[in-house]
């Protein structure tokens, strides 16, 4: 699933794509992305785009003087952009095409979804507050007003494990199941440790990963083309997704602890001491 510092980028790269141009076509392939009916597609359309931004993990792309087109790529949704554009209609039904969206210049982007699981989710609205996932969003942790103070006063008295607490987009926008275990282990800190047992040193240590991990992830990405932005993310990646390999800081085995539908990764020297981390399934987790 795209995260903060894949948005980031893909905002970046659309601002310089999209910024003063004029949407001419919105083309939806797949109607079930729509989750919005007024205002309509059609209102974007010969409008100029004056902005692109960014919530948790929402896209935002602004039109001037009309609706705003909100987009949350899910777990296998992404933003593929064409220049030009493929000619003649797209054909509803064939492929992984859900929406596309043209450009006066004859350049534009195809949202696509991948699998069967069909989350890719698209808004048109005149207030992205209009979302009920941007609605709901906690503060975005690369604000410049996420500051250690405010980071512990959310962690205060929060019962939950970190893992959860970190990927809970009403508490903190932007962080999912990858870079919550890049945070933990950058933080040296079990994903099953309370969030409320954090002592003080222990809260600067992971708002300190929490800003380093994502604002370095970001910094790799800057620049990039849409198209190379899921292999830059894998490659960056130190425990997520890396069961099996050593620790590129201690040399231990990376291991994993397995959910319905999906899983995490850690160090055990690194993060628990060297003691491996009981499935959730049995129902007694190691702190």
């Amino acid at each position: 699933m795209p995260e903060l510092p894949e948005v980031e980028a893909l905002r970046d790269f659309l601002t310089g794509h999209l910024a003063g141009r004029e949407i001419v076509r919105v083309l939806p392939v797949a109607i079930s992305v729509l989750k919005t009916y007024d205002p309509p597609l059609t209102a974007l359309e010969g409008r100029q785009v004056a902005a692109v931004h960014r919530h948790g993990k929402f896209l935002d792309v602004e039109t001037a003087g009309g609706p705003h087109l909100v987009t949350h790529l899910a777990r296998a949704g992404w933003l593929h952009w064409k220049d030009p554009l493929p000619g003649g209609l797209p054909r509803p039904g064939k492929g992984p095409l859900a929406l596309r969206v043209a450009l006066e210049t004859g350049a534009g982007f195809d949202l696509t979804e991948a699998g069967t699981q069909k989350r890719l989710a698209v808004y048109v609205v005149s207030d992205p507050r209009e979302v009920p996932g941007v609605a709901r969003l906690g503060p975005d942790p690369l604000a410049d007003d996420f500051d250690e103070a405010r980071f512990a006063a959310l962690l205060d008295g929060e019962r939950r494990q970190l893992k959860g607490a970190l990927r809970d987009q009403s508490l903190l926008a932007g962080v999912g199941n990858a870079y919550s275990d890049e945070i933990l282990h950058a933080a040296r800190m079990s994903p099953f440790k309370l969030a409320a047992s954090l002592t003080d040193e222990e809260t600067a240590r992971l708002y300190a990963a929490l800003r380093t991990t994502l604002t370095e992830a970001i910094e790799r990405s800057r620049g990039m083309a849409a198209g190379r932005l899921k292999a830059e993310k894998k490659s960056g990646l130190r425990v997520h997704g890396r069961t099996g390999e050593p620790c590129p800081v201690c040399g231990d085995t990376v291991r994993e602890v397995a959910f319905s539908d999906s899983s995490l990764q850690y160090c055990p020297t690194c993060q628990t001491g060297g003691r491996p981390l009981a499935d959730r399934r049995l129902s007694r987790l190691l702190k």
